[in-house]
């Protein structure tokens, strides 16, 4: 048997996990910063659900890419495509809760879609949401995190904002019925990587006549709110957009684009998306979606949401690409080598009470062996104990980089090693 991986997905050595640790770590700060609680659901969530009208829809793209199981009583599941429908799924199971409720998420989700640069079929998504608040400071808020957080990983970012119901009264004002403008938007959605001649070329393959293409195309060209007031008076989308932008901060990286659609149907206001700068890689998106959760309440009651994904794959892609990703290979800080027959527990136990990551040979390779360990695993000290240092309590560290050594009692050397971690 040829041992390999599924298509799309992918192994994590130690020093790539230590790094998506470090990088959680930093993005679970900025979350909290915010006041955004962590939540955890299912990987496998009902199709019904999956397949939902205000999820996805069965003609929706992204349907197309879902993993499909069945249980053995029969009922179909599938493998979750993003961490939004079961947030949706868990509020409207749980009607008590305090809004806004606002919450982060951290998880694997699935699509059995193109693989490419930055693209698996097994990825890592960080959502954070605001459900509850209808109000375009919500919405200004999850762009600040979305700065912040890009901020705290030093990537240069560009944060393209757009409006569902603008974007769908510009595909109206170009001829075509509301009833079809979903169908246009998911070919708007590529006009940024496939530009203006092939997303005209497959509106006219989905029965579009020519003059309502070049319409919608007109329509986008304009690069201005005040040009689209101009062009649509009243428009609600407009009106949000004008709004959202007054209460964020005036910064570069906050572009507005007329044709950005985000291709999920459920998306009802503003929606936004982040690329890097430098490599013009999609590293989070998201948006307005009030109905869906309604929906899944059976059309009861309007619970307005908002949020953002960021694609951990591709956020990490382009930090390792810029050489701003520290890889250690091991998060221990000391490694501890027993001079002959010594019994050396006793003091890594003491270390690791003083709350020094340590590790210590097992197998009795030897001094030299167990240096070219050490230094295989990137850890930067030894510590040598053999039986005059038990007697006299003073060990001597080595670091391995310099290769300096200092001697002294435990205390005084876990001392040292806090302070060079």
């Amino acid at each position: 048997m040829k041992l390999q991986l599924a298509r799309g997905t992918r192994d994590y050595s130690p020093e790539e996990k230590i790094a998506r640790q470090d990088l959680t770590k930093n993005l679970i700060s900025v979350f909290e910063r915010y006041g955004y609680a962590p939540l955890e659901t299912p990987l496998l969530e009902r199709m019904d659900v999956l397949a939902a009208k205000y999820a996805g829809g069965e003609a929706a793209d992204v349907m197309k890419e879902v993993f499909k199981v069945q249980d053995q009583g029969g009922r179909e599941l599938g493998l979750r495509f993003d961490l939004t429908v079961p947030l949706a799924r868990y509020v409207g199971m749980n009607p008590t809760l305090k809004m806004p409720f606002k919450r982060y998420q951290i998880g694997k989700a699935y699509r059995d879609g193109p693989i490419k640069q930055g693209r698996y079929r097994e990825f890592w998504q960080y959502d954070i949401d605001i459900v509850g608040c209808g109000t375009m400071q919500a919405d200004a808020e999850i762009i600040r995190v979305v700065l912040a957080a890009f901020d705290t990983l030093g990537l240069d970012v560009e944060i393209k904002i757009n409006n569902r119901k603008l974007l769908s009264a510009i595909i109206q004002a170009a001829g075509i019925s509301k009833e079809l403008s979903e169908t246009v938007i998911i070919t708007i959605d590529k006009l940024d990587k496939l530009g203006e001649k092939t997303v005209i070329k497959e509106l006219l393959n989905k029965g579009f006549d020519k003059e309502e293409a070049q319409n919608v195309m007109k329509h986008l060209r304009l690069r201005t709110i005040e040009e689209y007031e101009a062009l649509l008076p009243g428009n609600e989308g407009v009106q949000e957009l004008k709004q959202l932008f007054s209460l964020l901060p005036k910064d570069e990286r906050l572009v507005f684009m007329p044709s950005l659609a985000r291709g999920l149907a459920y998306y009802t206001g503003p929606v936004f998306e982040v690329f890097s700068k430098e490599l013009s890689v999609s590293l989070a998106g998201g948006g307005r979606y009030d109905d869906m959760i309604g929906n899944y309440l059976g059309g009861k009651q309007k619970v307005p949401a908002t949020g953002i994904a960021f694609g951990f794959e591709p956020i990490l892609e382009v930090l390792d690409q810029q050489r701003k990703i520290p890889l250690k290979k091991s998060r221990t800080q000391v490694y501890v080598i027993p001079i002959g027959n010594v019994d050396a527990a006793g003091v890594v136990e003491e270390l690791r009470d003083d709350g020094i990551n340590a590790d210590v040979d097992l197998i009795g390779r030897g001094l030299t062996k167990n240096i070219k360990y050490a230094d295989a695993y990137g850890i930067p000290y030894v510590l040598f104990v053999g039986e005059d240092e038990l007697e006299r309590r003073e060990f001597k560290l080595r670091n391995l980089k310099t290769g300096k050594e200092t001697t002294g009692t435990l205390q005084s050397l876990c001392g040292q090693l806090s302070l060079s971690w």
